[in-house]
């Protein structure tokens, strides 16, 4: 029988150095999650976009088992981390959406992996390896119940790190099944949900902590307010059952608290404005929105059937309505895209008044259609995970180079984040929280965005169209 004296969790680096990396981070609630599933063990939280990793810190030598959770640019990091851990003598486990893909690769460099969520599973693998008898794989029959989950232990995260520290997540899968989206691969295709009376008693116990103290402030009052009345909701769509939706918006209101949230572009029709009302009431205040492009044949492409470039307007206009900020994403690289759509696309999104716009190079992810279909066609150019960052091109586009891609798309973030589209989309000073909103959002982006990248095209010269 051997006891676990320490227990170190890590998310490795996977994106580059900048203030846009660290500030707008969110903690590994996952990876609080995880500890709070086995709490009888002593625990340190590592986030290494944060923190970095210090091989010789005390609690990394005295840790018995490393825990590693890997999204796929995060892979060869992560890998190498634990060939070290384990060089050191260290028992290492790996977990998340790339490892529950590629489960036999990451065996190569842990002891065990877990594929799929980790409710069920972390418990046992525990008293495994108390036990001597730690298997290769740990995998559940079935997706998990979210009732009764424990409530993640947040106070092993460092607070001050993060700009929105006050995470949760309320619900689990997606039925969208898009093609070039883990997500449905990971956590299903049907909404998972969490009893709303457990929600409200997390959101309670966050404000009781951030009243009591209980996290480390940042020493600016300013901060400390952002940091205690602002919840983000880590769902993939929080709008996905609109009952569900309802009662727990309702039930968010007496809280008095802000919030945001990822949705899709449903929930922005006239026969959903009175949920979207609802949710404006009870504090929503900015929202994620997978527009995903401006041109139908490559949402046919992908499969998102919720998703008519020709509402968009009216959609943005809703949103706008009850005062709520649009993160629109936006992914370049279809087979049907040429070289045209960058310029058409921030075109299209400066004219409907967008808040704020990301965008992306389309990356086939391991375990979905989108890699089985580039890996066929033999269109995979690059087998380094790292730069399976959704900014590099790794597959060969149909109708454009790999270069043409990636210079197009960071000229769409220059331009989209310039003066002068900033002020043409800004808005009105009546609209005063969304306006507040808008304009340190803009800022924070186009400072990130205002020095050209390795590609040195010009930020006001479109990509050759």
């Amino acid at each position: 029988m051997r006891k676990i004296n320490k227990i170190v969790l890590i998310s490795p680096t996977s994106t580059r150095p900048g203030f846009i990396s660290k500030s707008f981070r969110f903690p590994p609630l996952n990876l609080a999650l995880l500890a709070a599933l086995a709490p009888g063990y002593s625990y340190k939280i590592i986030d290494e976009n944060i923190d970095g990793v210090d091989l010789e810190l005390e609690e990394i030598k005295e840790a018995d088992l490393i825990g590693i959770t890997v999204m796929t640019a995060q892979t060869p990091r992560a890998y190498e981390l634990a060939d070290r851990f384990r060089r050191m003598g260290k028992t290492v486990i790996m977990g998340g959406m790339h490892v529950s893909a590629m489960p036999e690769e990451a065996l190569e460099h842990s002891d065990a992996v877990v594929v799929g969520e980790a409710e069920g599973l972390w418990p046992k693998l525990l008293e495994d390896y108390e036990e001597g008898e730690l298997k290769k794989i740990y995998k559940t029959k079935e997706l998990p119940d979210l009732s009764g989950l424990p409530i993640p232990r947040r106070e092993l995260l460092k607070r001050k790190n993060y700009l929105f520290p006050n995470t949760l997540q309320v619900s689990r899968g997606c039925p969208f099944n898009c093609s070039f989206c883990a997500v449905s691969r990971f956590f299903g295709k049907r909404y998972r949900l969490r009893p709303i009376k457990e929600v409200i008693k997390e959101i309670e116990k966050m404000i009781e902590a951030d009243k009591m103290g209980v996290w480390r402030k940042t020493g600016s009052k300013f901060w400390n307010k952002m940091n205690t009345s602002i919840f983000v909701f880590l769902d993939d769509n929080i709008f996905g059952k609109a009952d569900y939706a309802r009662e727990l918006f309702k039930a968010l209101i007496p809280l008095k608290i802000l919030w945001g949230s990822q949705t899709s572009l449903n929930i922005a029709r006239s026969e959903n404005e009175d949920l979207l009302k609802l949710a404006a009431e009870s504090g929503c205040r900015f929202l994620f929105v997978g527009f995903e492009s401006v041109d139908q044949s490559s949402i046919d492409e992908i499969g998102k059937k919720v998703n008519k470039p020709e509402v968009y307007l009216e959609a943005v206009k809703l949103f706008h309505k009850y005062g709520i900020t649009v993160l629109g994403a936006f992914v370049f690289g279809f087979d049907s895209e040429d070289k045209s759509v960058f310029e058409r696309t921030v075109d299209f999104v400066k004219r409907i008044r967008l808040d704020l716009a990301q965008f992306t190079v389309l990356t086939p992810l391991p375990g979905t259609p989108l890699m089985a279909k580039l890996k066929e066609e033999g269109r995979i150019v690059e087998e380094n995970w790292s730069r399976y960052d959704f900014g590099t091109a790794v597959f060969e586009p149909r109708r454009m180079s790999t270069e043409e891609l990636v210079k197009g798309k960071e000229w769409a973030w220059r331009e989209f984040y310039s003066w002068s589209s900033i002020l043409r989309r800004i808005p009105p000073l009546t609209d005063w929280k969304r306006f507040i909103l808008y304009g340190i959002s803009n800022m924070a982006y186009r400072i990130h965005w205002s020095e050209p990248r390795e590609t040195g095209h010009n930020e006001l010269e479109p990509p050759n169209i």
